[in-house]
Parts: C-alpha cells; sequence; structure tokens
C-alpha cells in the first residue's frame, strides 16, 4: 500500500466545467471540505471519495457525488484511489458548471481525469503501519535504550524515571517498535 507525503492539487478542465481536485490525508478530509466550502460558495459540487484503515485495522472507503447523478462522481474518483493503491487518504473534487452538461460518461471522465491529475501532483511514498510502545530498562542499560529510542522514525512521547529504571513511550514504525519491545519490554506492550 501507498499513501502521500504531503497534500496535492491540481485542476482540469472539461467543456468550460473546472474541476478543482486536492488530495489531502483522510484525517483532514471533514476540515478540508468545510474550508473548500468556505472557499468556492459558487461551485456546484465538492465530491469527495476516502480510503483509510480503521482502529482494527480494517480498510474503510467511500465515495461521494454530492448532487451529481449517482455513481458518477464519487466512485470514480474512489476507483483512481483504489487503483493506485492508495491508503489513509481523501480527494475532493470541487466542480464549477461551464454550462455545457458533461452526460453520464463525460462526468466519469472529467471527475476521475481530475482525481487522476491530483494524485500525479502528489508524493507518493510507501505506506508504513505506525504504532506506539512503552519501554523499560534498569539504570545499567539506560543508555542503550535512550540511544535505540534515538533512531531515525521513532518519536519519545514519555520519559520517567524511577528507583528501577527508566521508562520510555514512543511511537514509529510498527516492525521497529517489536524489535525494541524484545529487547527493553513485552510485546504486547505494543498499542496500535
Amino acid at each position: 500500500m501507498k499513501t502521500i507525503a504531503r497534500p496535492a492539487y491540481a485542476e482540469t478542465e472539461e467543456k468550460k466545467s473546472r474541476f478543482l481536485a486536492e488530495l489531502v490525508f483522510y484525517e483532514d478530509l471533514a476540515t478540508r471540505i468545510g474550508e473548500l466550502r468556505s472557499l468556492h460558495p459558487k461551485a456546484n459540487h465538492h465530491v469527495t471519495a476516502y480510503r483509510y484503515l480503521n482502529d482494527e485495522e480494517q480498510l474503510i472507503e467511500h465515495g461521494k457525488d454530492d448532487g451529481e447523478p449517482s455513481g458518477t462522481s464519487g466512485v470514480p474518483c474512489l476507483k483512481v484511489l483504489q487503483g493506485r493503491d492508495l491508503i489513509n487518504v481523501a480527494v475532493i473534487v470541487t466542480r464549477y458548471f461551464g454550462g455545457t452538461k458533461l452526460g453520464t460518461g463525460g462526468l466519469v471522465r472529467a471527475y476521475s481525469g481530475a482525481a487522476n491529475a491530483a494524485c500525479s501532483e502528489a508524493e507518493i511514498i510507501d505506506y508504513i503501519p505506525q504504532g506506539e510502545a512503552d519501554l523499560f530498562a534498569g539504570f545499567s542499560d539506560a543508555g542503550t535504550l535512550e540511544q535505540a529510542c534515538g533512531q531515525d522514525g521513532i518519536t519519545v512521547l514519555d520519559r520517567q524515571f524511577d528507583t528501577t529504571g527508566t521508562r520510555i513511550k514512543i511511537a514509529g514504525a510498527r516492525d521497529t517498535l517489536k524489535e525494541l519491545s524484545a529487547r527493553f519490554s513485552l510485546p504486547e506492550n505494543i498499542e496500535d
């Protein structure tokens, strides 16, 4: 699976209708759609599609037509995300009507073309599942633990010292967390 490094934007045109497409992180979808409705009050439609993994690692995906004929916009945008194997992303396509009806096939082509254009502008990266882990080391191994937590891709969330040693809560790639947990705590301490 793939995801994006940062949001991306593209604009396309079909028979004088303008299509403004944004590829965003899924968690930013609700905020961004609200912003776009405010920024583009005269736009006719704000079509969305998204794919993300929920807390149980289930794939959730959906396309919304936002007033366009059923199946002509949201689903074609979703198919673009599926075809590119993108996860934890959403595409929003804002349409300004140009005066000429596009028909069912024209709408499908226009919306999928806009979503594809935004995807083409995006920096696509490998999706790496993330998680959190609580690690522990006695004072004699505290330096080794600190050094291990200093590697790239690891974020220290909390650090506590007590009479028995050092406790550190970290976030990062699940594979790395499992390796560190095997050395510094029990594997069941990994939280997604």
